[in-house]
């Protein structure tokens, strides 16, 4: 049976189109990788990008479009509203069909010494590739950004897993590791008032006492005149998207504050989409089979 691997590699480039055509240009041309979607954010300043396939097609896509990164982006002169530490920061592989979590650990684990020893770039594992619990959490890793990153990578419990133990000016440093799903979403509030965000985010987020499987902060969209409460559902079926997302409205509203829109970064699991129909039409005896295109092909 063939497996199939999901790859979610999170770029520091929101803002040039044609720089993201080159690193989608990476996945298209490897036999056996599927792209599935790409999303650039200027506010943000970065992009998502992801694609799928077997052991071998996924290692080589991954290890390519890393090495384009390291090539056309430079970390020297990003700014974004969104954390990060380096070009490529961070790249999770993720178990879809036939594949389990011990073999996406080898493929991250793979492309990251890879990585190292190759492009020169200083490289953690992270998540379930990660064997020190202190060193899993994405958010440790990334403390201080890159900007700070030149003297933390000096601490001895910050030596990189792979690659040199020096910073690379350029790429900075790259997060690589295996996951279960993950939802990207955020919520946008009819206000320019990044307070208001940041509050509702403290309220929401597991590290400030909301729901467990839940990490958010508040971002500023510039362009846009107004405040957002950028999320990660790291298990969606125990923290609902529709659960946070009633919170964060009765939160707005609290301070006079409208829920303007909300957006999906990246894929979803047709079952949260399910589960939010489910939970807001108050559907009685629901069940997939009621949906027909599952029926179609399952």
């Amino acid at each position: 049976m063939n497996k199939i691997i999901e790859c979610v590699p999170n770029f520091s480039e929101g803002k040039d189109a044609n720089k993201i055509a080159e690193l989608v240009s990476e996945v298209v041309s490897v036999k056996g990788v599927k792209l599935l979607d790409y999303s650039m954010d200027s506010d943000h300043n970065r992009s998502v990008i992801t694609f799928c396939g077997d052991v071998e097609g996924i290692k080589e896509a991954a290890f390519n479009i890393a090495r384009k990164a390291s090539e056309i982006i430079d970390m020297r002169y990003h700014k974004g509203q969104h954390p990060r530490i380096g070009a490529l920061d961070v790249m999770p592989f993720v178990p879809v069909k036939n594949a389990t979590m011990e073999e996406c650990i080898e493929i991250a684990r793979e492309v990251g010494k890879r990585i190292g020893d190759e492009l020169n770039i200083p490289v953690y594992l992270y998540e379930e590739a990660q064997p020190n619990p202190k060193r899993k959490n994405l958010e440790d890793i990334r403390r201080g950004e890159y900007e700070h990153f030149f003297e933390k990578i000096k601490m001895p419990e910050w030596v990189p897993d792979f690659g040199p133990h020096e910073m690379n000016e350029k790429s900075g440093v790259t997060v690589i590791g295996a996951r279960h799903y993950l939802i990207a979403y955020n919520v946008n509030l009819g206000t320019n008032n990044i307070d208001i965000a940041n509050k509702i985010a403290k309220a929401v987020r597991f590290s400030s006492g909301g729901f467990r499987y839940l990490k958010a902060m508040g971002v500023d969209l510039k362009q846009r005149n107004i405040v957002q409460v950028s999320m990660n559902f790291t298990n969606y079926e125990k923290t609902p998207v529709f659960r946070v997302f009633e919170v964060i409205k009765r939160e707005a509203a609290r301070y006079g504050v409208n829920v303007v829109g909300s957006e999906l970064i990246g894929l979803i699991p047709a079952k949260a989409l399910y589960d939010t129909a489910e939970y807001y039409l108050m559907m009685e005896n629901f069940s997939y089979d009621k949906v027909i295109e599952y029926r179609l092909y399952e």
